[in-house]
């Protein structure tokens, strides 16, 4: 019986088990789900006769070698650190490995015995990465059809919390890895601009971000993410005189974050001592950046309050984080938002055109969340696509190839992923 190993049953997972139980009735296949912790997968699945929940240690590697060496399909949704435990059981036991995470060059280190094996190895086939590449790839290859010749190329993605459910000072709330949001552009950026390559510090990443317009939604801020340069080669683009990524947050996000950045409350590598530590003597750091246009915001955060750091806390990033939780936490019925938007210059025939390309996918609640969705129905969908022989390709690969991306955003649209394109 073909079978579907996944393992992680957390906050981004929630939509992808809802998918991959319908597709394992549907054809007969067996769904193995394993995670630290049982009681979660049983709640995900409402105890569902199509799906095996085993309680799993990811370090143990006698149990993970025995689910692994169970499967057919294997899909990573441990935290990127791990994942390389995993690929190295999944190339042991020939196995195909799919995970939303970047590619790391410690997975790139298995790339010739991935190809040798005739496995298939999918990373960044969640969101971002993920989504982005395949529908960027999507316009990028059209107008290389047509003739046409890329000359900017910016990419905008965020998760946020809808219109609806926007009640704090931040217009933000936790969707996904609290950790990853506190450690966000803590590695600084890269990105090329107008021929001119351009580094921004981790300081200076919140400073005076730029702003998009989305329709219906209004002025978003972006700021850089992580490396650009490295996809120029991947996009085939060259000769691009602009390519970015960009992370999306509401304006006043960046002000008050930019703050936390200065005064470097998010350092997860510096041990503290948190015994009589209150919280506003832990952020006495943030004091210089403090301004009228995020006092409010840093406040309301609990920054300032005289009480007790009762969090079990190595670093400040874990007090920072342990705030984030607290103060930013999804309420039952709160709704996320994904929002993405490309923005294209071509010359084809002499004349520039620019294309905007954008995607508004919005939550049901806190469990059924739009980041869940997007993150996670772009694995399921290459899952399925591999157990039914449709999608042949071997090797280690990101969705930047037609092969992948083109079946994944065809199902995608029938599951309300769908984007609007525009010419300027």
């Amino acid at each position: 019986m073909k079978t579907i190993l996944l393992l992680g049953a957390g906050k981004s997972a929630t939509v992808l088990i809802n998918y991959l139980l319908k597709e394992t009735a549907e054809n007969k296949w067996k769904f193995i789900i394993a995670d630290a912790n049982k009681e979660q997968i049983l709640l995900k699945t409402n105890n569902s006769r199509f799906a095996e929940a085993v309680q799993l240690d990811i370090t143990n590697d006698r149990k993970r070698e025995k689910i692994i060496q169970r499967a057919h399909v294997v899909i990573s949704m441990m935290p990127p650190a791990l994942h390389f435990l995993v690929a190295k059981d999944c190339v042991e036991y020939r196995k195909h490995l799919l995970t939303a995470s970047y590619l790391d060059t410690n997975i790139k280190s298995l790339r010739d015995e991935i190809t040798q094996r005739k496995l298939l190895f999918l990373c960044e086939a969640g969101l971002d990465p993920g989504i982005d590449h395949m529908s960027a790839m999507k316009i990028i290859d059209a107008i290389k059809t047509k003739g046409g010749t890329v000359t900017s190329f910016k990419s905008h993605c965020g998760g946020l919390v809808a219109p609806e459910s926007d009640n704090n000072p931040w217009h933000y709330k936790i969707s996904w890895n609290p950790r990853n949001v506190v450690l966000a552009g803590n590695a600084g950026a890269k990105y090329k601009l107008n021929n001119t390559i351009q580094h921004k510090s981790y300081e200076e990443l919140f400073k005076n971000c730029s702003c998009v317009h989305i329709d219906g939604i209004g002025k978003l801020a972006v700021y850089p993410n992580r490396d650009s340069l490295s996809y120029i080669p991947l996009y085939k683009l060259n000769n691009v005189e602009t390519f970015i990524r960009t992370t999306i947050r509401y304006p006043s996000f960046c002000e008050g974050w930019n703050a936390i950045v200065k005064a470097d409350l998010g350092n997860a590598t510096i041990e503290i001592n948190t015994d009589k530590l209150s919280f506003v003597k832990w952020s006495a750091a943030i004091i210089p950046f403090i301004n009228d246009d995020n006092q409010t915001m840093l406040q309301w955060l609990g920054l300032f309050e005289e009480t007790m750091v009762s969090v079990a806390a190595k670093t400040s990033a874990d007090i920072l984080q342990f705030l984030l939780e607290t103060k930013l936490a999804m309420q039952p019925t709160d709704k996320d938002m994904i929002v993405m938007l490309h923005e294209i210059d071509y010359t084809l025939a002499g004349k520039t055109t620019k294309i905007e390309s954008s995607l508004i996918v919005k939550g049901e609640d806190s469990l059924q969340t739009a980041m869940a969705k997007t993150v996670g129905l772009p694995l399921g969908i290459a899952a399925k696509l591999i157990l039914n022989g449709q999608l042949k390709l071997t090797g280690l690969h990101i969705p930047i190839i037609k092969e992948i991306y083109d079946p994944i955003l065809k199902e995608l649209e029938i599951n309300g992923i769908r984007f609007t394109e525009k010419e300027i």
